[in-house]
């Protein structure tokens, strides 16, 4: 289902019912799973869709669980709703928090340089190092599938079959989405939180680079501030992992980002060969 083609208004009466507010229709904002409108409280209040089999595997605290890391900038979450749909095939998940400190910074992909300050960077790291430091029992659903290494040497497989030494060694927590869309500027915060949990040492730096590659100059600023991660050898399988996502076999053939991840896709092979 793609929330943004579907009628929502009875979703949307749902949340304010459930939550005690009302939704300010004017703010709306519609993704594909996800719909999201500022409150009469000056709140904001996200509602996701999601499959019971998914529901079941990941489960819903999300951004509530996420609300105990410290040191990670974040919105601050304040309540919670969750109900199951009519036809019982799915659970609405309503997530009330803070409003973000500023606008994302642009679509998932980024098509331009946004040219972020030097502070955006710092914070951007200090809270990646923070989030790395804690523990927690949630695996992380990167594309809403939970993170194995099995699905880890699947997917790499599946786009590049000569890889080899795939495995990877550290895990931490990870946000596991983050691109562009999900990041503030001019001040930096992190939101959507749903899909968090261990990871592989590296998921974030990759995923933030892979969004970037159609802007030379803001990936080579990815792999100046997230080096430590990106060269370590689990950041190399991370790298790998994202790129055959961009570039296996459904590969969009307008994607600007292919050609670049193909090409640090062989130097990443090559590398791992002989580590």
């Amino acid at each position: 289902m793609d929330l943004r083609e579907q009628p929502i208004e009875h979703v949307l009466h749902q949340a304010e019912q459930r939550l005690g507010t009302s939704l300010n229709r004017a703010t709306l904002l519609r993704k594909r799973r996800t719909i999201g409108a500022r409150t009469d409280r000056s709140t904001w209040v996200r509602v996701e869709r999601r499959p019971w089999a998914r529901a079941q595997e990941q489960g819903l605290d999300g951004p509530r669980a996420a609300a105990k890391l410290a040191g990670v900038a974040m919105p601050r979450w304040v309540r919670a709703a969750a109900w199951q749909d009519l036809e019982g095939e799915a659970v609405w998940q309503a997530d009330e928090t803070s409003l973000l400190p500023g606008s994302p910074v642009g679509p998932a992909v980024a098509v331009t340089d946004p040219k972020l300050s030097d502070r955006w960077w710092s914070s951007l790291n200090a809270s990646l190092a923070a989030l790395a430091d804690h523990r927690t029992t949630r695996i992380a659903t990167p594309d809403t599938e939970q993170i194995t290494q099995e699905l880890v040497d699947d997917t790499i497989r599946s786009a590049f079959p000569e890889a080899v030494n795939t495995r990877v060694d550290r895990w931490c927590p990870a946000h596991s989405d983050l691109n562009w869309a999900n990041v503030t500027g001019p001040e930096f915060c992190l939101f959507d939180w749903e899909d968090w949990g261990m990871a592989p040492s590296g998921l974030d730096s990759a995923s933030l680079l892979a969004a970037s590659l159609a802007v030379p100059a803001l990936a080579d600023r990815v792999r100046r501030e997230r080096r430590a991660d990106l060269e370590s050898r689990d950041g190399m399988v991370m790298r790998l992992f994202v790129l055959a996502k961009i570039a296996g076999p459904h590969a969009h053939p307008d994607d600007p980002r292919v050609a670049p991840a193909w090409a640090e896709a062989e130097q990443l092979i090559s590398s791992l060969q002989q580590a």
